[in-house]
């Protein structure tokens, strides 16, 4: 079966960094939803539709005026609300000028929005990443835009083993693809845990580097994905022979393993359209902090690592989307490294679901 490439719109997604979004227009497009974005007089973050109601003029490419945006074309004016405050040539506005404005929640050096029914929103649901803005951590972070679709980069990130073969020389070791993977799937939170354990493992230049250890190690991989979009790797190294206290558990609850080196790998996948996602990425640690080198180091190599896979996730986007123009379908085979993917994209299907009965439902009352 194809990869999906079902846009779930009543859900949470981060929209942009908080550093990216400032005084000026931003423009970017979420959910196949063309968007605006400005920091308002009062420090919060404000989320428009790109689109003037008058002749569609990108509201991104106009101006501001306090807090209001004035299309460039014919100059019909936005609060912050969406409301249409002032048009050209009357003092009549038309009862339905406005454009959409969107929820939105600064949370973890996120900017999140939320597409869908607004009605829906609840801040409470947005996963969170602590170690993103938390004392006793540095994080370095990226963004790029795959051209590819949601499922292909989720894939991805739930089946490490593909570390070994495309990210090798930087992340990536042989025991990553030769050791077993468990997976857990907790119904109620929504959240897909994937853990895979290295007693044995040889340091990748990754962690070598950063943190002088060397030869033989400890690693441990432990995936929780919330499906749709935030991804968060605890991934932890230590000398080998290493052992956590008993009952660990990693985790944003949870307290650190002593004697491990801690590195928190976060990404939020947000589609962009039904053939591409922006891959957000991050990667905070808890040693050698103050240490310009380190950082820098480890922005380069993920950063070379992030584009092995949106080379990677390109080329089999137009590989699926020329099979499917010729066959209808994509045969895929699975196998046990799979049963984190497959257990997110049933949780997908299942949040799919959801929205399509939402929708039917909303369709009806306004009929």
């Amino acid at each position: 079966m194809s990869p999906s490439t079902t846009i779930i719109r009543n859900q949470w997604y981060v929209a942009a960094y908080a550093s990216e979004i400032g005084a000026e227009l931003f423009a970017r497009t979420i959910c196949g939803e063309p968007l605006v974005f400005f920091r308002a007089e009062d420090g919060s973050v404000v989320a428009l539709a790109d689109r003037c109601i008058h002749r569609r003029y990108p509201l991104s490419k106009s101006r501001r005026d306090g807090d209001r945006i004035v299309c460039g074309y014919h100059g019909f004016t936005y609060d912050r609300t969406g409301a249409c405050v002032a048009v050209p040539a009357q003092t009549r506005i038309p009862r339905s000028a406005r454009v959409a404005a969107f929820p939105v929640v600064e949370q973890d050096s996120f900017v999140w929005v939320w597409i869908g029914e607004p009605d829906l929103a609840d801040a409470t649901a947005i996963a969170r990443a602590p170690w993103l803005v938390a004392d006793g951590w540095t994080t370095i972070r990226g963004l790029q835009t795959i051209q590819g679709r949601h499922a292909l980069l989720m894939d991805n990130l739930m089946d490490l083993s593909h570390e070994t073969y495309l990210h090798g020389g930087y992340i990536g070791t042989p025991e990553v693809a030769e050791t077993p993977i468990t997976t857990e799937v907790d119904e109620t939170a929504g959240v897909i845990r994937v853990s895979r354990h290295m007693d044995d493992a040889e340091c990748p230049p990754f962690y070598a580097e950063s943190t002088g250890l060397g030869g033989r190690i400890t690693r441990w991989q432990d995936i929780e994905f919330q499906p749709p979009c935030l991804y968060r790797l605890h991934s932890r190294i230590a000398p080998q022979g290493h052992h956590p206290p008993a009952g660990y558990r990693p985790g944003a609850d949870h307290a650190l393993d002593p004697g491990a080196f801690h590195t928190e790998i976060v990404y939020a996948l947000t589609p962009e359209t039904e053939h591409s996602v922006h891959d957000f990425w991050m990667v905070a640690r808890d040693f050698a902090t103050s240490d310009a080198a380190v950082t820098e180091y480890l922005y380069t190599s993920n950063h070379t690592v992030v584009m092995q896979d949106v080379v990677a996730l390109g080329i089999v986007e137009q590989t699926v989307a020329e099979d499917e123009r010729r066959r209808g379908d994509v045969r895929e085979l699975s196998i046990n490294i799979d049963t984190g993917a497959l257990a997110a994209r049933k949780l997908m299907t299942r949040l799919a679901r959801a929205q399509a009965a939402a929708d039917a439902e909303n369709a009806a009352a306004r009929a």
